[in-house]
């Protein structure tokens, strides 16, 4: 699989999300580790060396299993992480802290967890409102001097923000949703990381699952899945994003492509900067988005794929919303 370049930090040009498997689309039950494990050694076996947790997702459970997967094959691996969502000072998951005690207490035991001595890439997982940027880039940087994490990353940070963490220690990625049905990052946050030398790392390539094509209808998501009340997933917003789904399924079919592989196929000629890691617990999943390195598209297929239509609806419910930093 060729490369992408999140500043001097190569990786898969597709890597794996590996939240789904901590279960945090559905409340319920369905969860395999020992699936995951299997999902995670396929995408190694199948080029991908970018691997993506969070000691939030569980909370803790996915950087256990990845820590588990990753035994005896660690320098396959470029593994990143975030903190920042889990207070270690008694508020517990859920509390937003970026101090920089929190962070120092939130790598040990990421580290312990994912059975390593270094983190290749650590991600702010959303901005602190309550403590300043410096502070918390600061202490990532005497993370990096130390060795215990190698690269700086953000995630759903505003372009502000980016230069401000970028003028203490250098910024490698921003993590930001970016899809065929979420565009907005085009206007100002593509443009200054490109300015800066950050790469950038799209979450939720695949729009949360629509565009795989497997959902069709809102009975075919469980009562217990958070999507199940997204406004892109709910009432005349589904039915005109589904009219999305059709015509990314249509040019796929042109090229024998499923609709999944022809979206991540599409961020792919965004630029080599860009690393979308779709999500999966699923071994079969990850066959299919992997093989989406291989799909080529046309100059029309591409013109015809950036002139849809984002999505209807806002990306998140207004609680989501109101973290992240604008």
């Amino acid at each position: 699989m060729k490369n992408a370049h999140l500043g001097s930090l190569a990786v898969s040009r597709i890597g794996l999300g590996a939240m789904t498997m901590a279960g945090t689309y559905t409340t319920g039950g369905g969860l395999d580790d020992d699936e995951s494990i299997r999902t995670i050694l396929r995408a190694l076996d199948l080029g991908v060396t970018h691997v993506d947790t969070a000691e939030v997702y569980g909370p803790y459970l996915s950087e256990e299993i990845v820590g588990r997967a990753m035994r005896g094959r660690r320098d396959q691996v470029k593994v990143a992480t975030k903190f920042g969502l889990v207070s270690h000072s008694g508020g517990g998951p859920g509390v937003t802290d970026s101090t920089a005690a929190n962070v120092r207490a939130a790598v040990e035991g990421s580290l312990r967890r994912l059975g390593t001595d270094h983190i290749d890439l650590y991600y702010q997982h959303r901005v602190d409102p309550n403590t300043p940027i410096e502070e918390t880039a600061g202490a990532v940087s005497e993370l990096i001097t130390e060795g215990k994490v190698l690269h700086f990353g953000l995630s759903e940070a505003s372009t502000k923000t980016i230069r401000r963490a970028h003028a203490v220690q250098p910024v490698s990625a921003l993590q930001t949703e970016y899809s065929l049905w979420t565009r907005d990052v085009e206007v100002e946050i593509l443009p200054t990381l490109r300015e800066l030398g950050i790469g950038f790392v799209p979450y939720s390539p695949l729009g949360h699952g629509l565009l795989t094509g497997d959902i069709r209808a809102a009975a075919d998501i469980p009562d217990d899945d958070w999507r199940k009340t997204n406004p892109r997933f709910v009432g005349e917003n589904l039915v005109r994003n589904l009219r999305l789904v059709d015509e990314v399924r249509a040019i796929g079919a042109e090229i024998g492509a499923t609709p999944a592989q022809t979206a991540l196929a599409w961020i792919l000629t965004r630029g080599d900067d860009i690393a979308p890691i779709p999500g999966t617990r699923r071994v079969a999943r990850v066959e299919e988005n992997t093989a989406a390195d291989a799909v080529e598209l046309t100059a029309d297929q591409i013109r015809r794929l950036t002139s849809l239509e984002p999505a209807a609806g806002e990306r998140h419910d207004e609680a989501n919303l109101a973290s992240i930093d604008r």
